[in-house]
């Protein structure tokens, strides 16, 4: 008899989620994490803690700037950076013991240490063996590495040191103008570092609609940010300055920059290192995991999800892979719509998108329009003082159907989730332009550009 229905590999967003959701649904479910904590990268060394520095950055750059034209005199603004990392450390250390909790709570078997598969209904964890009917691997990603930088999570950091540096760098080169770049850029930015980015491609972060990303490139320019793109990074060489070299892509010539600190952020790989998956036979692809539409690995019972599988590579992916899984495992039809997930880049102003771009749309050959709205004309964004950016929403011309969304300015990534329900039930622009919104709010400016697929909007 098998100790257990379930084992989960792997606490983070998807793997604790797929574990409550199991024993909800009967299964008796373990779930092995060998970090010490709950919770994964998001909630240790990634999206719970970069928040809250971007949160604690964003209100200092208010307090330098919006507050005086507000009528506030806030003196002698100062920054103790060592508090802000202990306040870091309490919303992290408030959301990972929050988990346990909910193990306890629903009977999920906590178990620490290191797992791995040692056969198909196995998991090792230590000296100890247990069996079980179902594995989930829930592993994760790690940051990805670039020859020739050499990173010690001190001076050279990947997104884990850029959120314990003990003070401002005078000087931030950022590898890389993606989403985890861009956000620690502003971070230590708001916070007095002359922030450099250097990019591969010959845009910020890619994948995001165009016009987005010419915008966002802009806003943050006006906020400090000096970018280097189409540039390849050769190398980090370390002296009493670290000096970032690289090569222009357009003419081939080669470069250097002085920085205090470097920040790694060239994306992420699945993390699968003792897992054992050679020894068992799973197969991998580029080194995710390979599986089926319903998550299911090449070995009977084994099944994977989130970072370590192909998609996103985003936590709420994870969450509802591993809830879609526990519910293929129960005997019940587990479903995500890849098609709605959303995106979101925490800055200030945030940038938010669901669905296709634009750039998608023609390649594919589909005839769209295109409803667009400023914040520069939204009530409540002008008494914020934070009017810039837009909402784009994107329908099909014939039917009208939403095909997506793409918004940046203040409360992106809660605006989009108006939209990503839309999307879910099939909705046309004119349904969000015919539902009453609250006013004054920003998600004013969501249905001003659902009117703009149709007559057009009111209030520009």
């Amino acid at each position: 008899m098998s100790d257990y229905d379930v084992i989960v590999i792997g606490g983070g967003p998807g793997g604790y989620v797929c574990a409550i959701r199991c024993a909800q649904l009967g299964l008796k479910t373990a779930c092995v994490e060998g970090r010490g904590a709950l919770g994964g990268t998001c909630l240790n060394v990634g999206c719970i803690p970069s928040k809250a520095l971007l949160h604690a950055s964003e209100l200092v750059h208010e307090a330098e700037g919006n507050f005086k034209k507000m009528g506030i005199i806030a003196k002698d603004v100062s920054v103790d950076v060592k508090k802000m990392l202990s306040y870091k450390a309490d919303v992290v250390k408030s959301n990972t013991s929050g988990i346990e909790f909910l193990f306890k709570k629903n009977k999920v078997d906590y178990i620490q240490g290191w797992g791995e598969i040692a056969a198909a209904g196995e998991v090792k964890v230590g000296d100890k063996s247990y069996k079980t009917r179902h594995i989930v691997i829930a592993t994760g990603s790690e940051p990805a590495s670039l020859k020739g930088v050499e990173v010690d999570e001190e001076r050279v950091v990947t997104s884990t040191g850029a959120l314990e540096l003990k003070e401002v760098p005078k000087r931030l080169v950022v590898i890389g103008a993606g989403v985890i770049g861009l956000e620690l850029g502003s971070v230590w930015g708001r916070l007095g570092a002359e922030v450099t980015v250097v990019e591969f491609l010959d845009h910020v972060t890619p994948g995001q609609d165009a016009e987005v990303q010419r915008q966002f490139q802009k806003l943050l320019q006006k906020q400090g940010f000096k970018f280097i793109l189409g540039a390849a990074v050769s190398g980090v060489e370390k002296g009493d300055d670290l000096k970032v070299k690289y090569t222009l892509r357009k003419d081939d010539s080669t470069h250097e920059l002085e920085a205090d600190v470097v920040l790694l952020a060239t994306g992420r790989r699945p993390y699968t290192e003792g897992l054992g998956l050679e020894k068992v036979g799973i197969e991998t692809e580029r080194g995710m995991v390979k599986t089926n539409k319903v998550w299911q690995t090449n070995v009977q019972g084994i099944w994977a999800i989130g970072d370590v599988i192909a998609g996103p590579m985003l936590a709420h992916k994870a969450e509802d892979e591993g809830m879609a899984v526990a519910e293929s495992i129960a005997g019940q039809h587990g479903h995500v719509n890849y098609d709605v997930i959303p995106g979101v880049i925490y800055t200030a102003p945030e940038v938010a998108a669901v669905g296709k771009t634009e750039e998608q749309l023609k390649e594919e050959g589909r005839a769209y329009k295109v409803g667009k709205f400023s914040f520069m004309a939204n009530g409540r964004a002008k008494a914020n003082l934070v009017t810039d950016g837009f909402v784009k929403i994107l329908a099909d011309k014939q039917t009208d159907r939403v095909l997506g969304c793409h918004i940046i300015g203040p409360g992106a990534g809660d605006l989009i989730h108006e939209i990503c329900v839309a999307m879910e039930f099939g909705a046309a622009a004119e349904d969000i332009a015919r539902t009453c919104h609250a006013h004054p709010t920003f998600s004013e400016a969501v249905r001003e550009a659902a009117l703009a697929c149709g007559d057009g909007p009111i209030h520009s």
